[in-house]
C-alpha cells in the first residue's frame, strides 16, 4: 500500500512542477489528425502541391523520415487529384516501412495500387508488399496499432500475400511466390488442409510453368501427408496425399522424386490400412462385430502386405465364428418362440 502511495505522490510532484504554460507539441488538424510540431510552428508545410511534395523529397533524402511522412501525407490529403499524388503516396508508405511500420507501410502501398493502379513505379511497389510479407513469414512480430508488438501471426501473414497474388497473379516471380508462400504460411500454422489448398490452386495457376507446378504439386503432397500422421480416425488427409503423389507421377514423369512419391504411397497406403485396423478394434470392442468385419476387410483391401494384414486375417476368422455363432442362436431362439406359439 505504502508503495502504491510513494508512486502516486511521485507522480504528483512532476505534474506540479511542470510550468502551467508551456508550448504543445502535439496538434490537430481536420482530416490530418494528431502531429507532432516543433516548438515555433512548423517549418514543412507548403500551400502548394508541387513545393510541399519538394519538402517530403528533401526530407526522405535526409533520411528525415517522420517530416517526409507528415509532408507526403498532406499531398495525398490535400491534392488527391494533382500529378503528384502517386509519388506521395508511394514516399508515405516507404517513410512507414522505414520506421519499421511494416504492415502500415503494407496498407498504404496496397491503398496506392487500388487509387493510382498505373502508377508506374507498381511493380515495384507489389515487390516491396511481398518482401514486408516476407519478413513477417519469418517470424517478424506484428504491432498493435502500429507500436506495440503482439507477436508473429501466420493467419494476418497469409492474408497479405492474398492480397500481393490479387495484385499480381501472373507476374513472372512474384505472383507464383506469393501464392506458394500462403501454403508456407499455412504449413507453420499447422493448418494443413489450406496449405494443400494453396499449394494445388499454384499447381492449376502456373500450370504452364512446369518447376512451379512440381514443386506445388509436391508440397501439397507433402503437407497431406503430415496431416495423415496425426489422423487417427479421419483417412481423409491419407487419401487426398496419395491422389497428389499419383497426380505428380503422371505429370512430371521426369522429376528426381518420382521414387520418393511411390515410397510416400507405399507409406500412406499402409497408413490407410492402419487406420482401417484402428476403427475395426473399436467396433470389435464393443461387439459391433459386422462393422469390425468391414474394416478389416478393408485393411486386405488396403494392403494386403502391411504389418496390419495378417492381425486382420486373424480377427475375421473369429468373428466369422463368432457372428455364425450369433445368427445360429437368433434362428434357434425364434424356433423356440415360434414353437410357443403353435401351443397355445
Amino acid at each position: 500500500m505504502s508503495r502504491w502511495f510513494m508512486l502516486l505522490a511521485l507522480i504528483v510532484a512532476l505534474v506540479v512542477s511542470i510550468p502551467s504554460r508551456c508550448p504543445a507539441p502535439l496538434v490537430y488538424r481536420p482530416g490530418e489528425g494528431w502531429s507532432y510540431e516543433p516548438v515555433g510552428g512548423n517549418k514543412w508545410e507548403r500551400t502548394r502541391a508541387a513545393d510541399q511534395m519538394e519538402v517530403a523529397e528533401t526530407a526522405f533524402a535526409q533520411k528525415d523520415f517522420f517530416v517526409a511522412q507528415k509532408a507526403a501525407k498532406r499531398v495525398v490529403r490535400h491534392w488527391p487529384l494533382s500529378d503528384y499524388a502517386p509519388r506521395a503516396q508511394y514516399l508515405l508508405a516507404r517513410c512507414l516501412e522505414e520506421r519499421r511500420m511494416d504492415e502500415r507501410a503494407f496498407k498504404q502501398y496496397q491503398l496506392l495500387l487500388e487509387k493510382y493502379p498505373k502508377y508506374e513505379g507498381y511493380n515495384e511497389v507489389v515487390e516491396r508488399q511481398l518482401m514486408i510479407a516476407n519478413r513477417f513469414l519469418a517470424g517478424q512480430w506484428f504491432k498493435l496499432w502500429g507500436y506495440i508488438p503482439i507477436g508473429p501471426s501466420m493467419e494476418r501473414t497469409s492474408k497479405l500475400y492474398e492480397k500481393i497474388v490479387q495484385k499480381a497473379p501472373y507476374h513472372d516471380t512474384i505472383g507464383p511466390e506469393a501464392q506458394m508462400s500462403i501454403g508456407k504460411a499455412r504449413e507453420k500454422q499447422k493448418s494443413y488442409l489450406k496449405a494443400s489448398e494453396a499449394y494445388v490452386k499454384a499447381a492449376d495457376r502456373y500450370s504452364d510453368r512446369p518447376r512451379i507446378a512440381a514443386e506445388a504439386l509436391w508440397q501439397a503432397g507433402e503437407v497431406n501427408r503430415m496431416q495423415s500422421a496425426e489422423a487417427e480416425y479421419d483417412q481423409g488427409a491419407t487419401v487426398r496425399a496419395i491422389e497428389t503423389y499419383n497426380d505428380f507421377i503422371s505429370l512430371f514423369p521426369e522429376d528426381s522424386r518420382i521414387p520418393q512419391a511411390r515410397e510416400n504411397i507405399i507409406e500412406m497406403r499402409t497408413e490407410q490400412a492402419r487406420g482401417s485396423f484402428i476403427v475395426a478394434k473399436f467396433y470389435e470392442k464393443y461387439h459391433r462385430y459386422q462393422s469390425a468385419v468391414i474394416y478389416y476387410n478393408e485393411v486386405l483391401i488396403k494392403d494386403p502386405d502391411s504389418p496390419y494384414a495378417p492381425k486382420a486375417r486373424e480377427r475375421l476368422e473369429v468373428l466369422k465364428k463368432r457372428i455364425a455363432g450369433r445368427e445360429a442362436a437368433k434362428e434357434k431362439a425364434e424356433a423356440a418362440k415360434a414353437r410357443k406359439a403353435l401351443e397355445k
